[in-house]
């Protein structure tokens, strides 16, 4: 990485800091310029990182994704109410599962072992 881009996201950092700074500066009768101060600071930062060369290599990656994204076959209603149902008999089996042995070894410690019952 470039120093010049160094410095533009340090930059961006601090004018990150900034609108978080001033979002608590301003008085809280204010609510309206604090948040509009907060969300200028975002806004100048994210155009100060989107002219460095990793902000825009991370633009491209972003629309690269949404591109791959579109290519995904997605399930059907009908298949991903299937899959939620089989992963919520899954969890409700190791839940019971858990608890039988949960209450196995408590027995086991406590009655045998431990002869406290």
């Amino acid at each position: 990485m470039e120093m010049q881009d160094k410095i533009k996201l340090s930059l961006a950092g601090l004018l990150v800091a900034a609108g978080v700074v001033g979002f608590y500066v301003i008085p809280d009768t204010q609510s309206f310029l604090r948040v509009l101060a907060m969300f200028v600071a975002l806004a100048l930062a994210a155009g100060v990182v989107w002219v460095t060369t990793p902000g825009r290599e991370f633009v491209a990656y972003a629309r690269e994704s949404v591109v791959e994204g579109r290519k995904v076959v997605w399930p059907t209603r009908k298949e991903a109410m299937q899959m939620t149902g089989i992963v919520f008999l899954f969890v409700a089996v190791l839940a019971l599962f858990m608890w039988l042995v949960d209450s196995g070894l408590t027995w086991l410690v406590y009655d045998v072992i431990l002869g406290r019952g």
